[in-house]
């Protein structure tokens, strides 16, 4: 790959041709094979889709005690309190990559801030992502979701970028319900899975 001035997966190449990041159109041009993409969720559905799952981790957390979210559970490297900021973190980390053009990976790697602390403050925290992204939206002209970012697994289009967002802070939503109930919490509501209908989520929850 680094012959070819691939830096980092996924790619495909086939002798001296390649295609970066995530774009399965290219990949079946590359190797010579018919292409149906799948359909996806439009930009406005997405949106809605997004701030359901960043209100239910809002209020999900709002539940949590301390131990609960300096908990490490075994199928991850984060805490509970890391993964629950993830999920605010990467939702966020969609409109600035829309606004500024290009996505670095060490957006998705950021650290939970010490003021960040407790339950109350990562809820808080999680509103105003909420917040901000919904003003976001309103304020988004259809033509912008054709816009090309450069993300750090390769140049994607808005609309696929807020799809991936979406499934991705969605299938982090689905692990932290887990994860709430093995530790005795009692989410406030059942997971929202017709939010999920239509998003290409994996089938292992991990």
């Amino acid at each position: 790959m680094a012959r070819l001035g691939i830096p980092l997966v996924p790619a495909v190449a086939v002798g001296a041709r390649a295609v970066h990041g995530w774009n399965p159109e290219a990949y079946a041009k590359l190797v010579g094979v018919a292409y149906r993409p799948a359909s996806k969720l439009s930009p406005a559905v997405l949106a809605e889709r997004i701030d359901r799952v960043l209100a239910s981790t809002v209020r999900l957390v709002e539940r949590m005690p301390g131990p609960v979210l300096a908990w490490t559970p075994s199928e991850r490297e984060r805490t509970v309190r890391e993964l629950a900021f993830h999920v605010f973190r990467l939702s966020l980390a969609f409109i600035e990559g829309m606004d500024r053009g290009d996505f670095p990976q060490r957006w998705l790697e950021a650290r939970v801030p010490p003021e960040i602390g407790d339950a109350a403050a990562l809820a808080a925290y999680g509103a105003r992502v909420r917040e901000r992204l919904a003003r976001w939206f309103a304020g988004a002209a259809p033509e912008v979701y054709g816009h090309v970012v450069q993300v750090y697994y390769g140049p994607q289009s808005g609309h696929d970028l807020l799809e991936r967002t979406t499934w991705h802070a969605a299938q982090h939503l689905r692990q932290l319900y887990v994860l709430a109930e093995r530790r005795g919490v009692t989410p406030p509501e059942p997971l929202p899975v017709d939010a999920f209908e239509g998003l290409p989520l994996p089938e292992s929850l991990w």
